[in-house]
């Protein structure tokens, strides 16, 4: 066929492609007659009555405002709690993330979701639609289920693959920004949140890229915070209901997925009784306080949906709650400060604040990503920038192993084999062994001024400790990078079962071709990063 053949026949084909098309906004004419399956209605109840709430009513009572807060430090852990909480529902579940994964975790988690709407539980999934491909998840398929409604945040509205990301040319400035909330909200008095989406690489160690990440489980008061900012996105004119999407209108899908859920049970029979007994034990173990819970009080904080509808100016001139909260936390520390960031890009302002600090006596141990073990080269690359001043004023900066066997969970019998690939994907801190901070934002400028956020601030020394620990227990498995006497980087640390200490003057575990795509990626300018 020749080439003026193909052209002709393309852009004969473009009216047709452009059919496939959802709202981007409730206030489209498409979405006049849209009435909402899950109301106010369905939330008429105290939370303090539930089965969950009752199993620590006593602590939950015992002074105003009060919340516990249980680290949930691995990828199966993460899992077997989430489904636990999801089996104990009696009221609501609402499920907010930005990356759906359409695998096998996935499905077995909102297989337990629908388990629970068919006991009359309602439940919400919220989607990013960038992040999950709403077009081609099935947990869109939930959406039939007369107890579940799905909704997706800032939609594309062109669903052709062809015409997808030019999308992007036209309305960047939406676009480009993210719901990178993470939330899973049960009977409205416990709720997950921390670094996680859904998918087998946040929860399954054997994946070929494991995600190393942190979450916590709260109960008590935090929750109704969540909650609200919860039904803040819900209810803004950005999130669309999954009915129109074509996806989520196939029954015929829907029947396969349910068919393919008891599928799953006949042929792994063995498999689904273990699996089942995890869950009870979990269940158990919640019920009979074995939970390793601290109580203290805390704040949750979101940026407002509004953000990703910013211009690019008020976008980098933006300062929400999180930032400022953060700006606060610095500015009252007085001895150190514990960070595990996946992605650290801390700005010129923000190093300045850094080195202040330092040279102020407030201490600074810092574990990120290395080159190696990062799922962004462009944000290393950008690190790099900042790494040397850091190290010069004293703080102590670690970057994560891509290989290491992760030592998270051993004092609890719950050690983890990694995969080949880890990425460290942790977003938390610990400000004077006293105050914690974990949630999905990432310190550098796309948290800061693009995509939409969500962290919780708890104030507990014991809970501190814990996570203090954890993040020092994440150096063990992480290269401690100093400078030599030319001020060039140097990384010295000991793999898992090594005996002996290896000392690079490059990126370890890296190839050439790596090191140099880092350069290129230099070019990037740091606001898109």
């Amino acid at each position: 066929m020749g080439i003026l053949k193909k052209v002709s026949m393309w852009v004969l084909a473009l009216p047709l492609v452009g059919c496939t098309t959802v709202p981007t906004s409730m206030h489209d004419t498409r979405l006049e007659h849209y009435s909402p399956k899950i109301t106010a209605n369905d939330f008429d109840y105290n939370p303090y009555d539930t089965p969950i709430a009752q199993c620590y009513i006593d602590e939950l009572k015992s002074a105003p405002e009060i919340s516990g807060a249980t680290l949930i430090e691995d990828g199966l852990s993460a899992f077997v709690i989430r489904s636990a909480f999801a089996r104990m529902a009696t009221k609501t579940i609402d499920l907010q993330t930005y990356i759906y994964s359409n695998d096998f975790t996935s499905r077995v988690l909102i297989a337990e979701l629908k388990n629970a709407a068919d006991r009359g539980v309602k439940v919400r999934i919220l989607l990013d639609d960038y992040g999950t491909k709403s077009d081609i998840v099935d947990v869109m398929l939930l959406n039939q289920h007369p107890n579940i409604e799905v909704k997706v945040f800032n939609t594309v509205s062109n669903r052709s693959k062809l015409l997808y990301y030019p999308q992007f040319l036209t309305d960047f400035n939406r676009l480009n920004s993210r719901m990178h909330n993470k939330l899973f909200i049960v009977d409205n008095v416990a709720y997950i949140t921390g670094g996680r989406n859904v998918g087998s690489n946040y929860f399954y160690p054997e994946t070929a890229s494991n995600f190393s990440d942190t979450d916590v489980l709260f109960l008590g008061d935090m929750t109704r915070y969540a909650t609200n900012s919860f039904n803040e996105y819900w209810n803004h004119h950005l999130s669309i209901p999954a009915s129109v999407f074509p996806k989520a209108k196939s029954k015929r899908a829907l029947r396969k997925l349910e068919k393919s859920f008891a599928e799953l049970e006949e042929r792994s029979t063995e498999d689904v009784r273990r699996y089942n007994t995890i869950i009870n034990l979990a269940k158990r173990e919640f019920k009979h306080k074995k939970l390793d819970f601290s109580w203290g009080h805390g704040k949750f904080l979101a940026d407002p949906p509004q953000k990703v509808e910013m211009t690019m100016a008020e976008k980098e001139s933006y300062r929400g709650d999180i930032v400022k909260a953060l700006q606060h936390l610095w500015d009252k520390t007085k001895n150190s400060v514990y960070m595990s960031a996946a992605y650290f890009v801390p700005g010129q302002g923000g190093l300045e604040h850094m080195l202040h600090e330092e040279n102020s006596g407030v201490h600074l141990t810092i574990v990120t990503n290395s080159l190696s073990s990062t799922n962004a080269p462009t944000v290393y690359a950008k690190w790099e920038k900042y790494r040397k001043k850091l190290i010069e004023s004293g703080a102590e900066v670690y970057e994560f192993m891509e290989s290491a066997e992760n030592l998270r969970g051993k004092e609890h019998d719950r050690e983890r084999k990694q995969s080949s690939f880890s990425v460290l994907h942790s977003k938390t801190m610990v400000f004077d062994d006293d105050i914690s901070w974990i949630g999905s934002f990432n310190l550098d400028p796309r948290s800061a001024y693009y995509n939409t956020e969500n962290v919780a601030i708890f104030e507990s020394r014991d809970f501190a400790e814990k996570l203090r620990n954890m993040i020092i227990q994440d150096t063990k498995t992480s290269w401690r990078v100093s400078l030599d006497k030319n001020g060039k980087p140097v990384w010295t640390g000991k793999r898992t079962g090594d005996e002996k200490v290896r000392t690079y003057h490059h990126d370890p575990d890296t190839s050439i071709f790596r090191r140099i795509w880092k350069t290129i990626c230099n070019l990037v300018p740091e606001k898109f990063v």
